[in-house]
């Protein structure tokens, strides 16, 4: 009897090592994150590791509370999915997204460049939180806010962070703009080589949409994710007003993601948001930006006390959410984890990504002592003297007074 492969995985770089072997190269490609060198997001991973657990060895509680609210909407744990573009891994994207993340009790990120529309992902999972880049005119962006209301989204993601830069040293994909005949030929020898993937489509009878339903305007067509893009292009980059505009418009819960910067922070509380989320675009902006880890502190620091924070970027463990949590974070936004989980396994996939980062969380608040997601700090951890970075802070070096009969060298200095 052949071996079978057990569809659950222990880990999410296991679900990532499956993603690769189902999906088509070009695919898989799309999906993983750099820019340039891609220093950034190995970044965003690596500096996890930096940061070293000082656990107890007796003394731990029996029972974990590791329940928070994010803008008002209670999750089961501190950990909501980041809004990504057209999920053509699996046939339900989105939709298998927002299920597992209900049945989890969390918070669905939707993206405005998404598979599905809002109003299929909000059905599925009521607290959907919605995402929109500063794309089109004010009108079409009002539009696309009250499609959004009216679909039940519970709050409004504004993305800043995206994209800066070009270019990848080991190569970009081909990914065509629409699969007409001629894209099916060329994608052929791909997809035969991913026979389960392929499958998947066939039985579903659906092919990847590689359209933008939720850009779509009114008695028109919904556009290519590249027609999308060139519309984002052609936008003049938002001012600060914009993003003030963009809150008083939406009416309600706010995130603004993006932030690596504490006067962005700051510019951000005068803007009236009501959260941020640290991140760096899961490393595809500008390459080497630090890791939002490491920004996380100064910014946390900051703004903590007047808005909530979140952290997005490099989030594969248990263990990374509590990390964020004690730099000062009230929940992680997580990517390209549950990608590669819904590459792998579907819906159940996902579940399984989640159930990873509850299982290693709990693990990490039992270890280190605590009895809930609160008590997490800086004092459960070795923190390196130059792991942070502190990014926008301005500093400006007091004078100090040279001794008189010195004050003439001490102008040549």
């Amino acid at each position: 009897m052949p071996w079978k492969q057990n569809p659950w995985f222990e880990t999410v770089l296991e679900a990532q090592r499956r993603a690769e072997k189902r999906l088509p190269p070009s695919v898989y490609a799309a999906l993983v994150a750099g820019s340039e060198r891609g220093r950034t997001p190995q970044d965003n991973t690596d500096a996890f590791a930096e940061l070293e657990f000082a656990p107890h060895v007796a003394g731990h509680s029996p029972e974990r509370d590791l329940a928070t609210t994010v803008l008002g909407i209670p999750v089961s744990m501190p950990v909501i999915i980041s809004p990504t573009g057209v999920q053509a891994v699996h046939p339900d994207g989105e939709v298998a997204v927002a299920r597992a993340a209900a049945n989890r009790g969390t918070i669905m990120g939707l993206s405005s460049f998404a598979s599905k529309s809002v109003e299929e992902v909000a059905q599925a999972n009521p607290n959907t939180f919605y995402q929109m880049y500063w794309t089109g005119s004010r009108e079409q962006m009002m539009q696309r806010m009250e499609r959004a209301h009216a679909a039940g989204a519970k709050a409004l993601i504004a993305t800043l962070d995206w994209s800066f830069s070009i270019g990848r040293d080991w190569g970009s994909p081909a990914i065509p703009e629409r699969l007409n005949f001629k894209a099916m030929v060329d994608m052929a020898p791909e997809a035969i080589r991913r026979p389960k993937w392929l499958t998947s489509y066939l039985k579903s009878g659906t092919l990847p949409d590689l359209t933008t339903p939720n850009l779509q305007a009114p008695g028109q067509a919904a556009p290519t994710f590249f027609g999308a893009y060139g519309e984002w292009q052609q936008t003049p980059p938002p001012t600060w007003e914009d993003v003030e505009w963009l809150r008083k418009e939406w009416g309600g819960p706010f995130l603004l993601k993006g932030v690596t910067r504490v006067d962005d922070a700051k510019r951000a509380v005068d803007a009236g948001v009501h959260a941020i989320s640290v991140s760096n675009h899961g490393g595809n902006n500008l390459d080497t930006t630090p890791a939002t880890i490491r920004c996380l502190p100064a910014v946390a620091d900051a703004v903590g006390d007047q808005i909530e924070v979140l952290l997005d970027g490099g989030v594969r463990r248990g263990g990374d959410v509590a990390k964020a949590l004690a730099l000062g974070a009230r929940a992680v936004m997580i990517g390209r984890a549950y990608l590669w989980g819904l590459a792998a396994n579907g819906q159940t996939g996902v579940e399984n990504v989640l159930d990873l980062l509850r299982m290693g969380l709990d693990s990490a608040v039992l270890g280190l002592g605590h009895s809930s997601i609160g008590e997490l700090s800086r004092d459960d951890f070795y923190i390196p003297e130059d792991f942070e970075r502190v990014l926008g802070a301005g500093s400006v070096a007091a004078p100090v007074a040279a001794p008189a009969a010195d004050s003439a060298a001490a102008a040549e200095v």
